[in-house]
């Protein structure tokens, strides 16, 4: 049997691209062809440029500013989370302007004066009693021997010393011109002039007075009365062409002597304790004790040598003699420097970084150098911030060191210098070894 054949099914095809690309085509010729209708375009709408996204060179300034607000913010957080900075920043620099704006005065007044009267009678008297109402000399002390009355000015007890001879009284009764010895310490040259000229104002004020009629007076008819009836001899010591180096240059020693050793012993064991390498000594079997002074041990040798340094520069080359024993020089010279490692040591077991270090050593150092009398006379300022100055090391190395170099003083006339500087030294070595002990423990 055949088979018959299926019938044919016809499909319309699918359309292709082609196709729908045609259909597009006539659409749009087909639309072409109507007559549009003119519709004027629309106004562009307005750009808010506020609103309007900012430029990359306005975002970079905007981060730029966001930082730095950022990091000032910072900063203040860590300025007041540190006590020690604000202290150091608002109560130290209110501190010291007060104390300096009483202590600095360069005005001379009550210059002490030590006076041999040989006299004793009411002109002498009289005349020492002058002296006290001039507002610069300020007697102080009356001796009754040569030695003593030397001795007086080589230790700088006095600075300006009045010796009335026995025939004071006579010559005046008789006369004649009296004269009277006046002794100017020259090793401060703006003191010694002012004192100078203090003498020399009170000579021309009671042979004014003299020269009236009195009991001890010339008379006004006496035509061989001398010009002036009280001749004041003046004698500079010590210094006598008053140059300024030799006053400020024995200063300057103690000045640098004790800055060298503050801040080595200070700055080195801070140092150490930032970087974590004192603990490791705490453990070495050497002992508390060995462990402090090996560490200043070697600042000590450079502290000596630093002391040698500055003293033959002071002699060669600013031409300052040394008129006293450098043997004993060079002893208190170096319990100095031993003082000044014990202040540096305890400088170091207050702070805890460099910086903090540096911040003591300034508000030790800034005192020194005008509370001392390295630049201004001690002898001006008032009481309490004189008694201040006695607890700096360095006021009683200025003292020897002037008194050494400039007076030939001897071990007895610095005596009280000497005490003062060793009870210095005693205190500020006990005062580091227990707290450095105390770290340790």
């Amino acid at each position: 049997r055949a088979l018959a054949p299926e019938p044919l099914e016809v499909r319309a095809d699918r359309a292709d691209l082609e196709d729908v690309f045609v259909a597009l085509t006539r659409a749009s010729d087909a639309g072409a062809r109507a007559v549009p209708e003119l519709v004027e375009p629309a106004p562009p709408e307005p750009v808010d440029t506020l609103s309007a996204a900012p430029t990359p060179h306005a975002r970079v300034r905007m981060r730029l500013l966001a930082g730095l607000a950022a990091v000032f913010l910072k900063e203040l957080v860590h300025v007041r989370r540190e006590r020690s900075t604000l202290f150091f920043l608002f109560v130290i620099p209110v501190l010291q302007t007060i104390l300096f704006g009483y202590a600095i005065r360069t005005e001379v007044e009550h210059v002490p004066t030590v006076v041999f009267d040989l006299d004793g009678r009411t002109p002498a008297l009289e005349l020492s009693e002058a002296l006290e109402n001039t507002g610069v000399l300020d007697v102080t002390e009356r001796v009754h021997d040569q030695e003593s009355f030397d001795q007086a000015l080589r230790s700088a007890r006095a600075k300006v010393g009045v010796r009335i001879p026995p025939e004071y009284s006579d010559d005046l009764l008789a006369g004649r011109a009296a004269s009277v010895q006046v002794l100017i310490d020259g090793s401060d040259s703006s003191l010694a002039t002012q004192a100078l000229q203090a003498t020399k104002l009170l000579a021309l004020t009671r042979s004014l007075e003299l020269r009236g009629d009195g009991p001890f007076g010339f008379g006004t008819g006496a035509s061989s009365a001398p010009e002036l009836a009280i001749d004041v001899r003046p004698r500079l010591l010590f210094n006598p062409d008053l140059d300024s180096a030799h006053f400020f240059v024995p200063g300057l020693v103690g000045i640098i002597l004790q800055l060298v050793t503050l801040f080595l012993t200070a700055f080195a064991l801070a140092r150490e304790k930032e970087a974590g390498t004192l603990e490791q000594l705490f453990v070495t079997p050497v002992g508390r004790g060995g462990l402090v002074f090996g560490k200043l041990a070697p600042y000590a040798l450079l502290g000596g040598i630093e002391a040698v340094l500055v003293f033959a520069v002071m002699t060669f080359v600013f031409g300052v003699p040394i008129r006293g024993e450098l043997g004993l020089l060079l002893a208190l010279a170096g319990l100095f420097v031993l003082c000044g490692l014990a202040l540096g040591l305890f400088v170091s077991t207050l702070a805890r970084t460099q910086l903090q270090a540096m911040q003591f050593a300034f508000v030790i150092m800034l005192p020194s150098v005008l509370l001392s009398g390295f630049l201004f006379p001690r002898a001006e300022m008032p009481l309490a911030i004189k008694a201040l100055s006695y607890c700096l090391p360095v006021t009683y190395f200025v003292e020897i060191l002037r008194g050494v170099v400039l007076r030939g003083a001897s071990a007895a006339d610095l005596s009280g210098s000497i005490v003062g500087l060793s009870a210095c030294a005693a205190i500020l070595i006990t005062l580091s070894l227990l707290r450095f002990k105390k770290q340790l423990d």
